[in-house]
C-alpha cells in the first residue's frame, strides 16, 4: 500500500513519540498522579514556551517561498486559533495559587524558562530563519500530537485528584480532544508537501522536536518528581 507522506512522517517518528509518551510526568499525569507543584511547574514551561507560537507562526510564515502561498495561508488560521493561549497558561497557573505574574516576569529561577525550554524555542526559531521554515511543522506535529494524545485525559484526571476547579486546566482541555480537528487540518497539509527535501527536514525536525519537548519534561520531573 502506497503510504502518503504524512503517514511516512508518523511512521519514521514514530520510535520518538513512544519515547516521549512513556515519561513519567506524561504517563502519571494521564492518570492524575502528580502534585500541585508539579502540575504549575509543567504550566510555568508551557508559558514559556507558548508564548513563542504566534510569533513563530509569523515568522515561518514570513519565510516561506511564493510557491508555499497555500501553507501560507494555512498559517494565518493556526495564528488566529493560537492567538493569546499564553494567557491561558497563566490564568491556570493562578487558579493553582501560583503567582502568574511572577512567572510572567521570570521573577526567579523557578518561574523562568528552564535550560530545556529555551533550547527548544531556540532551535525552532533557528529552524526557520536558518535552515528551512517548513521544518517548523516538526514542531507543530509534536506539540498538536502530544496534546491530542493525552490532555484531556489528564486535565480530567488531575482535576479530581488534585482537586482543583476546571478553570485551572482551560490549556489542558482546549488543547485535548478538541485538537482532533487541527490534526487532519495538519494531515491535509502535509500531504500536500511533494518536495522531498523538505520532507526529509520535516522527519528531522519533527525527531529532534520529540527529544526537545522530552527534555522539557525531564526536567520537570527531574525538580519535582524525584520521591
Amino acid at each position: 500500500m502506497h503510504m502518503n507522506f504524512y503517514q511516512r512522517l508518523l511512521q519514521a517518528t514514530e520510535k520518538e513519540r513512544h519515547e516521549l509518551l512513556s515519561l513519567p510526568l506524561i504517563t502519571q499525569g494521564a492518570t492524575g498522579k502528580i502534585s500541585r507543584e508539579t502540575y504549575v511547574g509543567f504550566l510555568t514551561q508551557a508559558y514559556h514556551h507558548v508564548k513563542h507560537t504566534t510569533p513563530l507562526l509569523m515568522a515561518c510564515g514570513g519565510r516561506l517561498p511564493a510557491h508555499y502561498e497555500w501553507l501560507r495561508t494555512a498559517i494565518g488560521e493556526y495564528i488566529e486559533e493560537e492567538m493569546g493561549h499564553q494567557e491561558w497558561v497563566l490564568n491556570d497557573i493562578e487558579a493553582c495559587g501560583g503567582d502568574k505574574e511572577a512567572v510572567r516576569n521570570s521573577a526567579t529561577a523557578n518561574h523562568s524558562a528552564s535550560f530545556a525550554t529555551e533550547l527548544m524555542v531556540a532551535y525552532a526559531y533557528d529552524m526557520i530563519n536558518r535552515v528551512n521554515p517548513v521544518g517548523f511543522f516538526g514542531m507543530v506535529l509534536v506539540l498538536e500530537g502530544t496534546s491530542t494524545a493525552v490532555a484531556t485525559h489528564a486535565g480530567e484526571a488531575l482535576m479530581q485528584s488534585l482537586n482543583l476547579p476546571k478553570k485551572a486546566f482551560s490549556y489542558l482541555l482546549s488543547h485535548g480532544s478538541l485538537d482532533i480537528s487541527h490534526v487532519s487540518f495538519y494531515e491535509s497539509l502535509m500531504n500536500q508537501i511533494i518536495n522531498a527535501e523538505d520532507q526529509a527536514i520535516l522527519i528531522h525536525s519533527a525527531k529532534t522536536f520529540y527529544r526537545l519537548y522530552g527534555n522539557i519534561f525531564r526536567t520537570i520531573e527531574a525538580e519535582y518528581m524525584q520521591n
